[in-house]
């Protein structure tokens, strides 16, 4: 067994962590010591808390492709944060180094670059992050989620992407306790429908669902994600609203019969494993690099998913009544796809590319 030091990295939002999370175990099992580096205040710190693994917080800024007057003083504080990084990784001596991206992975592949540690990198999406792309030339392999990414880069791999063990062994009765569900008799009983926006929850999604719960609640019981401070409209009979969820998201989804969400590549791969009838609505161009709705075309080509455009909302409760009306449909073109080794490909990647038995320069 081997007993060496990977750093992980990664942050900003839980889709930049989760798959990090997803790894520990096996990590744990192959005798790697796992130390984290991310943000001061990040999400990432939180989460990764919960793991009881040593975290290293580090200066961190946003690099834009848009003119802001905050890219002045962030270039400062990715500047700072690359000697946070270099001053954390000369301490730990870690053999190798991943990323899940994020601007807070910058300074760090950077600093490994410099100390010459091996550096493997995980992109989630069809098209390359700017962080990601930054670091590319320095990490040894890209592992990829979707076959369409590998053709932007020569260090290319299609691994598929870490899943969380324990998001398929959530237990729907625990969630009918949480949510208040259970208080129905069996006849009263109705589908659950399931809105998550992610991590930072989905303002606009969240309105739309705000006004169609008179009329959603007729036929389905509602576990709606807000986000933080995004609670509108309290808790009633049918109705479980919820600001975020972390241990619970497991049971919630185990109880959801249709899930409502954006289009993060984490998520898709981890509704994709769940084998659950969703809808994706993802972030637009204004709001993004585009890179959900990418994501979505390709899910909804492969006939996992329904999707619709934030452009056409109006046509929110049609689109969740065919989704509801094809389920079974989605379900079985899901059942076609393999989704159980993404896990035990990234650690592949990891085993070939850790430096063992040298030191750190």
């Amino acid at each position: 067994m081997l007993f060496v030091k990977i750093v992980l990295t990664g942050g900003g939002t839980a889709g930049h962590v989760t798959p990090n999370i997803a790894l520990l175990p096996t990590l744990a099992k192959l005798g790697y010591q796992v130390e984290y580096i991310g943000s001061h205040n990040g999400i990432e710190r939180g989460l990764i808390n919960l793991c009881e693994i040593p975290y290293h917080s580090i200066s961190s800024g946003k690099l834009r492709r848009y003119f802001d007057l905050k890219n002045f003083t962030d270039i400062f504080r990715i500047i700072k944060g690359f000697f946070d990084a270099l001053l954390i990784l000369r301490k730990i001596r870690p053999n190798i180094i991943f990323s899940k991206g994020g601007f807070v992975a910058v300074p760090v592949a950077l600093a490994g670059h410099i100390l010459k540690i091996p550096i493997v990198i995980h992109e989630s999406d069809i098209t390359p992050g700017l962080a990601t792309k930054i670091i590319m030339p320095f990490a040894k392999v890209v592992c990829a989620s979707f076959p369409e990414t590998v053709k932007h880069t020569t260090k290319g791999i299609l691994t598929g992407s870490p899943i969380r063990e324990e998001l398929i062994l959530g237990d729907k009765t625990i969630a009918m306790q949480l949510c208040g569900f259970d208080k129905f008799d069996k006849k009263s009983q109705k589908p659950i429908i399931l809105v998550i926006g992610g991590s930072l929850g989905a303002t606009t999604i969240n309105k739309h669902i705000f006004e169609l719960l008179p009329t959603l609640l007729e036929d389905f019981h509602v576990i709606h994600v807000c986000g933080k401070g995004n609670i509108s409209v309290d808790a009633c009979p049918g109705y479980a609203p919820f600001e975020y969820v972390q241990e619970e998201l497991p049971h919630i989804f185990a109880a959801a019969d249709l899930i409502i969400s954006r289009a993060g590549a984490n998520t898709l791969f981890e509704l994709l494993a769940l084998k659950k009838p969703h809808l994706l609505i993802p972030l637009t161009r204004a709001a993004s690099r585009g890179d959900q709705i990418l994501n979505a075309e390709s899910f909804e080509k492969q006939g996992f998913s329904a999707v619709l455009q934030e452009e056409q909302l109006e046509n929110l409760y049609l689109a969740i009544l065919d989704l509801y009306e094809k389920r079974e449909m989605y379900v079985s073109q899901m059942q076609t796809k393999e989704t159980s080794k993404g896990i035990d490909n990234v650690i592949a990647q990891i085993k070939q590319w850790t430096k063992v038995g040298k030191d750190i320069e």
